[in-house]
């Protein structure tokens, strides 16, 4: 026995490529992609057609889900009944479809959760009326047939839309190595443009967007994405469109009416509520749904006070929550020449309408037959009323009546058929007038068939008078409003935080936390063992802070980031890497503005904006050039450098004060000398021990030397007064050895 005989050998890589190349064409050709003719996939097509074979047209009365559903896998679609059923859902879902092809009753799913329909037991359904635009003309010879997946039936290959389906409703599907998005459109527009086309050829892809100005999603929310990459999209047949959320206010709470297309309000609820746990949204103090069935979508958020700008936090919300959404746009679709390809506006219309030209063509053909048929059958009658005392004679005597009645008065054989069916009634003389009314009329139709069929602009006529009845019938006004706006931005993290004083704790050993208030006793905190108060500064949430190193590098956090002063803090290299042994040794915070003085203990500083200091590098960024031995000194703030004073003291009691102005303004380096300490007090250990601004003609400032402590007031301090870089005045015997200095009024 020749097993052989029974299988062919192929190579492995040849089987695997013709069975992936097969499976791709029949996932692109029979499932993911629409039609550009009925703009219907397969799976849609059949449930349609199999509704229509029911009887189940919009005046009928609904059936059970699972009755159709049975019909469309038994018969035609040999596939899942969850899936089948999921595309018939689709198709009967308001807020999904533009314009439903299914009119469902029951549970059919919510905006909230589209796929919570009930099972198809449960539910009911029939057609919409809207359907009568694809399967009107179904009989009419309009359609190719081709037999099921059995054999024992036949199937349209496509159904006779009279509408540009392919764009009215859209499509989304994934096929092999190619995936479609189309939006859904108005039909009124689509019809507009249609007829332009009709009557301008050379239409552009542009004077086409003069009637179908963007996608109609089936939400009333605004479509903001600029008319010129609208154009750009129908152009290419790809591209974006982006959808943003309605409100109004009313009562001083915000009032969200429209969302996104496929959007859920529960999500957006989510996404709110969760970036207010996260303390991201202090502008909202509470949020709930009060959606209805006369108010479909109504999310309603109470802002924390009257002076919440609606205008600013909503802004914020779109570009943080699907309030604002951008849906890909890909025109790929199968064309008449049954291939997949991205079309532009203009040739998805220009191959519709071939198609629908085609389609009418058919029709008129199909009933310019049927008219002809019958108008020769009645032909055949006339001649037997003529001849009806022949006719009867031959029908009674003759063994072969039709064969002597077809030579004797040269009938068909379709026409004698006839006239040996005709019942006797039929012969009497009132029925002959009305076969000659029915000739009459029936000569009338073929004459108006036959131009039609001759004329191609008398055609093009009949094709726009019905486009325009269709958009008469299931047209309406446009839902998603076009207006231009500019993608929405996130608020800076600073303008989404309650601005609340805190005062930062920084420990000797570089530990930082923030405690709530600015009458804070940062002495007494509880430390860890070994470690101590190093600096304090009194801030805001909104503010930054920064540290200064050992190395003079500088780096930043957000105030409102930083733990809570109930424990111990947290450790600044968790935050930021300096360089190996580096020590953090001084503190500051302010807005961006704030002009701060910088200094080291070797006499040298400048003034700077507080911006310098921040950055969101983790290594940080070298603000102060640092002698060798040199160290930095707290930072302190200048509210108005060309009127305050700085007042410099050293260790061995040498004061002075002068004028910031005089100091220059820099983004980094040394500096210039502040007071001048001889080369040789220097090498002996005289250092500054710190600095502090006072504010012209109401300054005071507190000096400390071990237990002993000096408060200078203005008239006191003007004695110590100078030009920079000079030695300054000596303080009194006791205070020579100033450990810090504060201002302290």
């Amino acid at each position: 026995m020749n097993l052989q005989a029974n299988y062919e050998q192929i190579p492995l890589k040849e089987y695997a490529e013709r069975a992936y190349l097969d499976y791709s064409m029949y996932v692109v050709l029979d499932r993911a992609l629409p039609f550009v003719g009925d703009g219907l996939k397969p799976v849609q097509r059949r449930i349609v057609y199999a509704m229509s074979e029911l009887g189940l047209a919009a005046s009928a009365k609904p059936k059970k889900s699972a009755r159709t559903i049975g019909d469309v896998i038994g018969k035609f679609h040999p596939h899942g009944d969850t899936s089948c059923y999921e595309a018939m859902v689709l198709m009967a879902q308001p807020f999904s479809y533009r314009y439903p092809l299914v009119d469902g009753q029951g549970n059919f799913g919510s905006p909230d959760d589209p796929k919570s329909f009930a099972a198809m037991r449960y539910t009911e359904s029939k057609l919409s009326p809207i359907a009568e635009a694809l399967l009107g003309e179904l009989g009419q010879g309009t359609v190719d047939w081709v037999p099921n997946f059995d054999g024992t039936l036949e199937e349209p290959s496509w159904l006779p839309a009279r509408v540009p389906h392919v764009l009215l409703n859209g499509s989304m599907g994934i096929a092999v190595g190619m995936a479609t998005d189309i939006p859904p459109h108005n039909l009124r527009e689509l019809v507009a443009a249609c007829i332009r086309l009709l009557d301008e050829p050379e239409a552009t892809v542009a004077e086409l967007c003069e009637h179908v100005k963007g996608p109609d999603y089936p939400t009333e929310a605004e479509i903001i994405t600029p008319r010129h990459e609208l154009l750009a999209m129908y152009r290419n047949g790809t591209g974006s469109v982006r959808a943003r959320a309605v409100y109004v206010r009313e009562e001083g709470n915000i009032v969200i009416t429209a969302l996104p297309h496929q959007v859920s309000p529960s999500k957006i609820l989510e996404q709110i509520a969760a970036q207010m746990r996260a303390k991201k949204l202090p502008m909202i103090e509470d949020l709930r749904d009060e959606s209805d069935h006369e108010n479909p979508i109504r999310l309603v958020l109470v802002p924390r006070s009257s002076r919440v700008d609606a205008d600013e936090l909503m802004p914020h919300l779109f570009a943080t929550t699907d309030l604002e959404k951008s849906f890909r746009v890909n025109l790929n679709m199968i064309g008449l020449d049954g291939r997949p390809q991205v079309k532009d506006l203009k040739k998805i219309l220009a191959e519709w309408l071939a198609f629908r030209t085609s389609t009418v063509t058919r029709r008129l053909n199909h009933r310019l037959a049927k008219v002809e048929r019958r108008l020769h059958l009645l032909e055949g009658l006339r001649i037997a009323y003529l001849n009806l005392d022949e006719v009867i004679r031959i029908i009674r005597t003759e063994e072969e009546p039709k064969a002597v009645l077809m030579a004797r008065l040269g009938l068909s054989e379709e026409q004698t058929d006839y006239i040996l069916e005709t019942r006797l009634r039929q012969l009497a003389r009132l029925e002959e007038m009305k076969i000659n009314a029915e000739r009459d009329q029936l000569e009338e139709e073929r004459a108006r068939i036959n131009v039609l069929l001759k004329s191609p602009a008398k055609l093009k006529g009949l094709i726009k008078d019905e486009l325009r009845a269709d958009a008469e019938k299931y047209g309406d006004a446009r839902r998603s409003p076009l207006v231009e706006r500019e993608a929405a931005q996130a608020l800076d993290e600073s303008a989404l935080v309650a601005s609340e004083p805190v005062t930062v704790v920084l420990s000797q050993k570089g530990w930082i936390r923030a405690a709530k208030g600015h009458d804070i006793d940062a002495e007494g905190l509880s430390y860890r063992e070994g470690d101590g108060l190093l600096a304090t500064v009194k801030a805001r949430t909104t503010q930054q802070v920064a540290v200064i190193d050992s190395t003079g590098r500088s780096y930043s956090t957000p105030a409102h980031t930083l733990p809570s002063a109930r424990g111990n803090g947290e450790p600044l290299t968790g935050r930021f890497t300096p360089p190996g042994g580096a020590s953090f040794d001084a503190l500051c915070a302010g807005d961006n503005d704030t002009r701060l003085i910088l200094a080291t203990d070797f006499g040298y500083g400048f003034v700077t904006r507080f911006e310098a200091l921040t950055g969101r590098n983790k290594a940080g960024k070298q603000i102060i050039s640092l002698s060798d031995g040199a160290r930095v000194l707290a930072p302190q703030a200048s509210a108005d450098p060309a009127r305050d004073r700085i007042v410099v003291v050293t260790s061995e009691g040498h004061l002075l004060m002068f004028s910031v102005a005089e100091l220059p303004e820099l983004d980094k380096g040394k500096g210039n000398k502040l007071i001048e300490v001889p080369k040789k007090q220097l090498a002996e250990g005289e250092r500054v021990a710190g600095i502090a601004v006072v504010a012209e003609g109401k300054g005071e400032v507190t000096m400390y030397a071990g237990a002993r402590k000096l408060t200078l007031k203005w008239a006191d301090l003007v004695e110590y007064g100078g030009n920079r870089a000079s030695r300054g005045g000596l303080l009194p015997r006791g205070l020579r050895r100033v450990e810090r200095i504060e201002t302290t009024g």
